[in-house]
This record gives structure tokens, C-alpha cells and sequence, in this order.
């Protein structure tokens, strides 16, 4: 299993006439990521920051809750996915940085079979899910509309999760009532959809400075990802124990 960056970073840019002619970044300023003000292929590899970092800048949201990366993986991977200098794993041992292809992927393989040019099905099978949550996404950046109006002011994580987990089919099932999540087998109902910053002026909550960063507020609001870890070997894992109501007293000031 895969298991969760300095000045130079090995991001694997393909300098090729069609390369500059169009792809992702390619019209931004190179020194916004580049330590050198012209850049070629022998010092493209020196960043000004951790790739983590710098795609950070543009994609906040699916840097904090996506595959893991920045770290060094326990096996060796296939060599169209490449380490960067230190032998870490990074947002280009997936994605052509410099590329227009969807999804900048490295690899034209979808689905489970791209999760098994480095996983094993054996890590899948142990999911409750048997990482259907990780096949469909890599990183838990939901975009997509929904028309059902008692989800239109859910996050877009959350839209994600209950796209999966409200259906009958679900390993793990939930059903969305008057903004509530009502867990299966009796492990209780949260809203969510909430502003967190509202509900506590309400009293009772404690003051937003105080929500440890575990504890994740998209978009200010209480989602599915403020108590369940969206990448985990467990998904859903909870953020925190909730031993003696640990989690739930991160906000709530009972």
C-alpha cells in the first residue's frame, strides 16, 4: 500500500514544440513556480516551493482532501509514474504538469485499473467500499451541479459524498432529511450545510479560532468532511477519536 518539499523537485516537464505552444500553466509567468527566470530542461526541476505548496495556490481544496502525495512510497512505482529528486511521490508522478490532456493524467488508464498500476487488489478488497470512493476520484473536489433542492447548500465535498452514500446500492449508507445526514445502523443524525460561524452566535459552540484544523469547515460551513477523512486506509475514518465524545467537543461547548 501507498501510505501518506524543498527548492528542487523532479516535475518531469516535457519541453517539446507542442508543449509550449498550449497546455495548463503554460501561459502564467514561469517564475511563479520556477526558481530560474528562464526555464529549460536543465533547471526546470528547481521550485520555488513543494509541489504540494505551489499547485496549493490554484487548487486548495484538492490539494487538502486527495491521494496522498509528498511522501515516499513503500514499494517502487511503475516508471510512468516518477519520484521527484528525494524519491517522494508528488502531484507529477500523476499529472503532466505541463500538458493539455484531461486531467493532465500521465497515463490514459481509467479507473480501478490506473489504481492497480500501483495499489494492489487486496488493499481495495479490505475497504468497506472496496475503494469505489477512491476509483471514482482522486481528489475530493466535487464540481457538479445537483437539481435536488435539499442539497443545494451543501459543499461541494459533501454533494460528493452524498452523491455516493444516499443510495440504496452504498456499502455505507446515509439518507440527507431537512438538512440532516442520518447515519445506517443507529450511529446518529448531524446536519450539515451549516454556517459554523452563524450557529455560534447561537451559543454553545466554541469560537472558530478554536475548531482544530483536523476539523475541516468548507466553505465555513459543517460538511461531511468536518468528522470523516475522505482518504484514509479506513474511509470515512473519523477526523479524530470520538472517545468520550472527543470529537464532538472539538465544537460543541456543552
Amino acid at each position: 500500500m501507498i501510505v501518506p518539499v524543498a527548492l528542487a523537485i523532479l516535475i518531469g516537464v516535457v519541453f517539446n514544440s507542442s508543449a509550449t505552444k498550449k497546455g495548463h500553466l503554460l501561459d502564467a509567468d514561469c517564475t511563479d513556480c520556477h526558481l530560474a527566470e528562464k526555464v529549460d530542461g536543465k533547471n526546470s526541476s528547481m521550485l520555488l516551493a513543494s509541489q504540494e505548496k505551489l499547485c496549493s495556490t490554484c487548487h486548495p481544496d484538492a490539494i487538502r482532501l486527495s491521494h496522498p502525495s509528498g511522501f515516499s512510497p513503500r514499494h517502487e512505482l511503475p516508471k510512468e509514474f516518477p519520484l521527484d529528486w528525494k524519491g517522494d511521490m508528488t502531484c507529477s508522478s500523476c499529472h503532466l504538469i505541463h500538458a493539455n490532456t484531461p486531467g493532465l493524467m500521465r497515463s490514459q488508464t481509467k479507473g480501478l485499473p490506473f489504481c492497480l498500476s500501483c495499489h494492489t487488489e487486496t488493499f481495495f478488497d479490505q475497504m468497506p467500499d472496496r475503494g469505489a470512493s477512491m476509483v471514482n476520484s482522486g481528489h475530493l473536489d466535487a464540481r457538479s451541479e445537483t437539481t435536488e433542492e435539499k442539497w443545494d447548500n451543501l459543499d461541494s465535498f459533501s454533494l460528493q459524498c452524498v452523491g455516493c452514500h444516499d443510495d440504496d446500492t452504498a456499502a455505507i449508507k446515509i439518507k440527507m432529511s431537512a438538512g440532516l445526514v442520518k447515519h445506517e445502523e443507529g450511529a446518529g443524525s448531524h446536519p450539515i450545510g451549516v454556517e459554523y460561524e452563524k450557529a455560534t452566535s447561537f451559543g454553545g459552540y466554541r469560537p472558530l479560532n478554536q475548531i482544530p484544523t483536523e476539523v475541516v469547515l468548507p466553505d465555513g460551513k459543517v460538511g461531511c468532511i468536518s468528522c470523516h477523512q475522505g482518504y484514509s486506509e479506513k474511509h470515512g475514518a473519523l477526523v479524530r477519536s470520538n472517545d468520550d465524545s472527543g470529537l464532538c467537543m472539538t465544537c460543541h461547548d456543552l
